[in-house]
């Protein structure tokens, strides 16, 4: 890969910030779009609730990341969060989208990659979905649908878009492995609901170089399942944790207790979701942890867990 001039949206969030640190530490040249007043150095300012952003910050960049949008699991989904949800990915979308397609075709950048949600997908029970499967009928498939829509223009107007659909992240300081801690440290790891529906996941290592892979094949165009390269049920993964962690897992959560301690991510895990990463198998991307046992003990093994 040479040397990019990318922009980047969402640089703030968690995958955010990690991702600009490996793409900088590569040697690409990053500007992180800001919505405050006064841009420091490496920021453009851009205000995508009313569709403002300059197109000189995006003309001549040789790729866009979007990765904004409001945190899908730190808080219940209310009337009001669910507009929040939509507008935060709708917007900042559209606002990049429309600034490519207005540019000349000289100026527009080669490649955007577009963030998504596995979620797209709803509920698949036991059956593996690639990417050519059509949108589920949950809340998050219906948000993940216009959230990939608003990326529409930027497509039409030729530049590759790639839709990261992703799955939960595994590592110590993501979102579902905080929230999943609070019942182990309370010595009362359990699987959610059921526990035999499948589950969506890959590991942080994983979600970057796949990014950083599909930045630099020009070949892949469309939706990416960022998934593991091997799924599991909910079952399996309380297992793994359990063991990674030193801690028993003998209970179940029941769903009502999932709302009231995950808030909107429990939605997300109670459905049986078996994603497969089919276009990135065919690319020839290379899983760093396939399975989900060694995803965890790399995320959370060996790590002390609060005494009760």
């Amino acid at each position: 890969m040479g040397v990019m001039r990318i922009l980047l949206a969402g640089a703030s969030g968690f995958l955010g910030t990690r991702l600009t640190d490996r793409l900088a530490a590569a040697g690409h040249e990053i500007t992180r779009l800001v919505r405050k007043s006064d841009p420091g150095p490496g920021e453009a300012g851009w205000q995508p609730s009313q569709g403002q952003l300059d197109p000189a910050v995006v003309a001549g960049t040789d790729a866009v990341i979007n990765l904004a949008g409001a945190n899908i699991g730190d808080k219940r989904w209310t009337g009001h969060y669910r507009s929040v949800l939509r507008s935060s990915r709708v917007d900042t979308t559209g606002t990049l989208a429309r600034a490519i397609k207005n540019l000349p075709a000289g100026d527009r950048p080669r490649t955007m990659l577009q963030a998504s949600g596995a979620g797209w997908y709803g509920d698949t029970g036991d059956t593996p979905t690639t990417e050519e499967a059509p949108a589920g009928k949950t809340f998050l498939a219906d948000l993940c649908r216009v959230w990939e829509a608003a990326a529409r223009p930027a497509e039409d107007a030729g530049t590759r878009v790639v839709l990261l659909r992703t799955a939960p992240v595994i590592d110590r300081e993501s979102e579902l492995i905080k929230q999943l801690l609070i019942p182990f440290k309370l010595g009362a790891g359990a699987k959610l609901g059921g526990g035999k529906q499948w589950m969506a996941w890959i590991a942080l290592a994983d979600w970057l170089g796949a990014a950083e892979f599909l930045l630099d094949h020009d070949d892949v165009a469309g939706p990416v399942n960022m998934v593991s390269a091997e799924q599991c049920t909910n079952a399996e993964f309380t297992r793994a944790f359990a063991r990674a962690l030193h801690r028993p897992a003998l209970l179940a959560v029941p769903g009502f207790a999932l709302d009231l301690a995950l808030g909107g991510l429990a939605e997300e895990l109670q459905v049986s979701q078996r994603a497969v990463p089919a276009v990135l198998r065919r690319a020839g991307f290379h899983w760093a942890y396939p399975d989900i046992e060694g995803a965890l003990q790399a995320a959370v093994g060996r790590e002390a867990v609060a005494p009760n």
